[in-house]
């Protein structure tokens, strides 16, 4: 007897945004079911009136505190930062609402019944804000190697001649949005201290102005240490290259 298909419900807004990390982890996962696992689950995106075993939120949307009430469906919800990450390095969000924020944050992981944590670093803040242990499971982001793979000296030496990179340069490649916590400065400063080596930095401010630091990184964009070059947000299907 066939076992009946679980029903998912994605809940997402990470891809309306270019150039985060979250948007590609989740695009990342949902390709992964789909194409590995369809005999297993059934999945529907941000399907409000669906019914469904699961609820997975892979942001953190208020208007998606509605679903997290289904008594009926387990919810999981994933934890991509920390409010000390949104708040410290991340967004510039006045000191008025930081307390506001970082409570909705914590009030939005306790409301699932499970959370999955991408780095385990955050299991020990997250029990420390009071969410059990118990309900906290690491998984790292999945990452398709059907797109991302080595793609040949060819394909290198045309990348490098489309943003004027010497063949024989060396290069160091940082990937990321434009922020601090990101470590963008430190990039800087190493590249001042390597002066052989090309620093090469793919990502920009994929929320602009309310990027934390936002006027010091704009100027360190542009007028960046001889050695370093930002090409700016890369679409996902260029990456790899």
């Amino acid at each position: 007897m066939n076992q009946r298909k679980l029903e998912i419900t994605m809940f997402s807004s990470a891809d309306k945004v270019a150039g985060q990390g979250v948007g590609s982890a989740y695009l990342e996962q949902v390709n992964l079911l789909k194409s590995q696992a369809s005999e297993l689950f059934d999945i529907k995106i941000n399907d409000w009136f669906a019914k469904a075993d699961i609820k997975h939120f892979h942001t953190i949307d208020p208007a998606f505190l509605v679903p997290m009430l289904d008594k009926k469906a387990v919810k999981v919800a994933y934890c991509h930062f920390l409010p000390d990450t949104v708040i410290d390095g991340s967004l510039k969000i006045p000191s008025a609402f930081q307390p506001l924020t970082s409570h909705y944050i914590i009030h939005f992981y306790n409301m699932a019944d499970h959370l999955v944590v991408v780095n385990p670093s955050f299991i020990p803040d997250l029990v420390r804000y009071g969410i059990p242990r118990e309900k906290i499971t690491y998984i790292p982001n999945y990452v398709s190697k059907e797109k991302f793979h080595s793609l040949g000296q060819a394909k290198k030496e045309e990348t490098r001649q489309k943003y004027n990179i010497p063949e024989d340069a060396f290069i160091a490649l940082g990937v990321g949005q434009v922020q601090t916590r990101k470590g963008v400065l430190d990039f800087c400063e190493v590249a001042k201290l390597c002066p052989e080596i090309t620093f090469v930095w793919a990502g920009g401010f994929s929320f602009g102005a309310m990027t934390d630091g936002y006027e010091k990184l704009k100027a360190l964009m542009e007028n960046p240490p001889a050695n370093v070059r930002f090409i700016g947000i890369i679409d996902r299907s260029e990456m790899v290259s």
